[in-house]
């Protein structure tokens, strides 16, 4: 079977180009799948530039989920058949038409689901459960600071933790993003900006801030950790502030980003009783059956259906990137094949 992808050896985004290859037959515990939408991720960028430390050695294939239909099974395959429609995570490989995947990483597409919102939940929904479940010990009534909270990953832990009954506060990068946060439920939103700390404290109040779910970095991290109740814990899942608006990495900025970094001193944490955890998806692609089990107890919260904010199509890719790396964008990015 013939397909397309983007294949390319990491470091700029202008090296992404759609070549042809034959996708061989499926192994036995293996499905291949005809790929109809792809979900975007920062992880996705940060790979693309090299910057990722999972990115494999040499040429490859970024993309970390999809959602399509099963084409062909493997032969120790059974429950699944030709025509099922699916999403998908994948460690890398996702920007193409066609994909083999061991069957055990797909997901059953709900009937009223479009394969856009397929492409558009996995990962982001993944990140946001088990963030605030798993380790920041969410629990009944917690005020929550969540970053980009116009993001993918933002607006479905904000409607998780809405489930939770808490008191959520988003941040944005801008303001023309506030009203829609604000439609989606959050109690505060704040636009960031040089006085972060003095609207971070406003939007507190008397409350105690028990939970972050932090992915910006630089200032904006040192100062919500600042503010982190006793017994608080902060949630790092990403580093925005290490992207850039051009094909490739700015290396003087990111060393110097790397060098003024926060310095947390676990010292003080024992002072204060906080807690610091870090997480990347990935590193639990191994880990399938923790996966379905997170999805099980999600489908018991009835969420909504994710929202996609913006679709291109597969040759225009790369610009699904330019202008996912932006900030600017609402929900997530999803780039259709068909």
């Amino acid at each position: 079977m013939e397909r397309q992808v983007y294949r390319l050896k990491a470091g700029s985004i202008d090296r992404l180009s759609i070549s042809r290859e034959t996708l061989p037959e499926p192994g036995p515990q293996e499905v291949t799948v005809a790929v109809q939408a792809i979900g975007l991720n920062f992880a996705d960028i940060f790979a693309v530039w090299g910057l990722y430390s999972a990115t494999p050695e040499g040429p490859f294939v970024p993309g970390l989920e999809y959602a399509g239909e099963i084409l062909r099974v493997g032969s120790a395959v059974s429950a699944w058949k030709p025509g099922d429609r699916i999403m998908g995570v994948t460690r890398f490989g996702a920007y193409a038409t066609h994909l083999n995947i061991d069957s055990r990483y797909v997901v059953r597409l709900p009937g009223e689901w479009t394969f856009d919102t397929g492409a558009a939940y996995l990962v982001q929904v993944l990140t946001a459960y088990y963030g605030l479940r798993y380790l920041g010990n969410l629990e009944e009534g917690q005020t929550v600071l969540i970053h980009s909270a116009a993001g993918g990953v933002g607006i479905l832990a904000n409607r998780i933790a809405k489930k939770y009954g808490a008191f959520t506060i988003g941040t944005v990068g801008s303001q023309a993003k506030v009203d829609w946060c604000q439609s989606e439920g959050y109690d505060r939103v704040i636009v960031r900006s040089r006085d972060f700390e003095k609207k971070l404290l406003e939007a507190l109040g008397d409350r105690p801030l028990q939970l972050i779910m932090e992915c910006i970095g630089g200032k904006i991290l040192q100062t919500s950790y600042d503010h982190l109740a006793p017994e608080g814990r902060m949630v790092v899942f990403g580093s925005a502030r290490y992207t850039s608006q051009s094909d490739r990495p700015n290396y003087p900025r990111l060393l110097w980003q790397f060098l003024t970094r926060p310095r947390i001193d676990p010292q003080e944490m024992t002072n204060r009783n906080v807690s610091v955890l870090g997480f990347n998806l990935i590193y639990l692609y191994e880990k399938a059956d923790l996966m379905h089990r997170l999805l099980q107890e999600l489908e018991a919260l009835e969420l909504p259906p994710p929202h996609v904010g913006h679709t291109f199509s597969f040759a225009d890719l790369p610009d699904a990137i330019r202008l996912f790396r932006t900030g600017e964008t609402v929900g997530k990015v999803v780039v259709r094949t068909g």
